[in-house]
């Protein structure tokens, strides 16, 4: 029976991976619109029109941005170059995250494996490692970027996130690769280089890469002789170098970031129920443990637990984005402890054990195809599984145009950059920009219910505002008010709104030198 098990799992593995990574592609071409698309679509925005100089993504000022990262940089140049709209360019690098992050854990795995196991076995090794980090999560539903649930990178496939975890594996194989041979200088400077891009790709991601790294010279067989750590030495240097230098933003002030600890306190939420299929992996963990003191996954897994919880004790909770540095090396560890060394008992009963937590996980995550069939097709108890995406605002895209400046609230904030707009707050933290609270207490204060009409028009001539969106509930100028002019009504009950040039002086001619990206705006569909 337990045999019998062992074989399904094995046999059934390669077609649901199949499955799995073809909806995948589906939905990136989709690209369905939730959390942080918007400014990554506001970023190749802004680098489309200005690869130099393209200032703040959100807001019309000159700041730097942590977002201007060497892959957006890429995807910026592309889009000028070939004049794609923004959000084909998006679908472009989910395919080439997507192909990256398969091809990288297929390497990474490698490392792990014997020659001698063959061919069709080290390949079925590295399918069931890609159907744990796909599957192998918990029971409650949980998204964010950075972490690789079926359901969650569907969602993030577009983001530097899933660039940057790609690049990761890629990274730990060659650096696995180069300490097992010995390899010269110019293989560890190029891995320095290598940590240097993932790093301004996506900072978070980039401890993770770091962690790996730190593990697998932790667990390197043999261990390193001098030369080796000297070229090891000699790679964080010019990766150090790199990011010192990096001119759209300054790495190193990200270590005093503020701000961010509220909004990831929800990663510390619900950790049973989202985690839970994990076990198994834990206890792969745990018997490669028993087998070397020093192994690499076991290291990168204590490594990760370790800055988890210390973050979860201090209140630093932007520390919990480390935790795909715990959970990866414990699905790593499921998928290769049914092709282990250890007896063949214990093996084929790891093998049931594991079958069954990823169909739970595949349950679970089911509502992914909703992302690619109409819900109406979909059984009901997938369908209910669905979150449907958020609406966009390409409702708004032939009246407000490349650099005009939107007033709106939160949440239309976090889209409205995206066609190429500015808004008056920034939909996300932004720790470079100084005037960051006043512009929040600017809108804030615009739409609340108490402020009088000087104050609101003080508003939008202090922020140049060209157009409002408003919702029917918010406060706010009457629409019958002389200084607007009603254009467009959008789903949800929205409108959009002209300020006339009388309320404010500075609207009545867009080409100021104050305002020098004010270019037009290329068509984005």
């Amino acid at each position: 029976m337990r045999a019998a098990s062992n074989a399904a799992l094995r046999a059934a593995a390669p077609l649901v991976l199949l499955l799995l990574l073809a909806l995948l592609v589906a939905v990136a071409v989709r690209l369905p619109w939730a959390g942080d698309l918007g400014i990554h679509a506001a970023t190749v925005e802004r680098l489309r029109h200005d690869l130099l100089d393209p200032g703040n993504p959100l807001v019309d000022e000159e700041t730097p941005s942590p977002y201007y990262s060497p892959w957006t940089v890429f995807l910026g140049a592309l889009a000028d170059i070939t004049g794609l709209g923004t959000f084909t360019v998006l679908r472009i690098a989910a395919l080439i995250s997507l192909t990256l992050l398969v091809t990288g854990v297929w390497r990474f795995t490698g490392t792990f494996t014997d020659a001698s196991m063959g061919r069709t076995r080290r390949t079925a090794v590295s399918v069931l490692v890609l159907l744990c980090l796909l599957l192998l999560w918990g029971t409650s539903l949980f998204n964010w970027s950075g972490f690789l649930g079926l359901n969650s990178l569907a969602l993030t496939v577009s983001y530097p996130s899933t660039f940057a975890l790609g690049v990761s594996f890629h990274f730990w194989a060659l650096l696995r690769g180069a300490l097992a041979r010995g390899s010269g200088l110019p293989v560890f400077l190029g891995l320095g280089l290598l940590w240097s891009v993932i790093l301004l790709s996506h900072q978070f991601s980039g401890v993770v890469a770091s962690f790996g790294a730190l593990a697998m010279v932790a667990g390197a067989r043999p261990w390193p002789v001098r030369a080796v750590w000297t070229r090891l030495a000699a790679g964080l240097a010019i990766g150090a170098v790199v990011l010192a230098a990096w001119p759209y933003y300054s790495f190193f002030s990200l270590f005093h970031a503020q701000g961010l600890e509220e909004i990831h306190r929800a990663l510390y939420g619900n950790l049973l129920g989202r985690y839970w299929l994990l076990l198994p992996g834990v206890f792969a963990l745990a018997l490669r443990l028993r087998r070397d003191r020093r192994d690499p996954l076991v290291v990168f897994f204590v490594l990760g637990v370790l800055m988890f919880v210390a973050g979860g004790v201090s209140g630093h909770y932007s520390w919990g984005r480390v935790l795909p540095a715990a959970v990866i090396p414990a699905q790593v560890a499921a998928g290769l402890e049914v092709f282990g060394a250890g007896r063949r008992a214990v093996r084929t009963a790891f093998a049931a054990v594991l079958g069954g937590a990823l169909l739970a996980g595949a349950w679970t995550q089911s509502g992914t195809l909703g992302y690619v069939l109409p819900r109406d097709a979909l059984p009901r108890p997938i369908a209910d599984r669905y979150n449907p995406p958020w609406r966009g605002y390409q409702w708004m895209t032939p009246w407000a145009k490349y650099g005009d400046v939107v007033l709106a609230t939160m949440f239309p904030a976090r889209q409205i950059p995206a066609y190429g707009a500015y808004t008056v707050a920034p939909g996300y933290p932004d720790f470079f920009l100084p005037d960051e609270t006043a512009r929040t207490r600017a809108v804030d204060t615009y739409f609340a219910p108490g402020t009088t009409r000087a104050e609101r028009l003080d508003v939008l001539r202090r922020y140049e505002v060209r157009w409002i969106v408003s919702h029917r509930d918010d406060a706010g100028l009457a629409a019958t008010d002389p200084a607007l002019h009603r254009v467009a009504t959008g789903p949800g009950g929205q409108t959009l709104y002209e300020v006339r040039s009388s309320a404010t002086r500075a609207n009545a001619v867009r080409s100021s030198p104050g305002v020098p990206r004010s270019v037009p705006a290329r068509p984005t569909p």
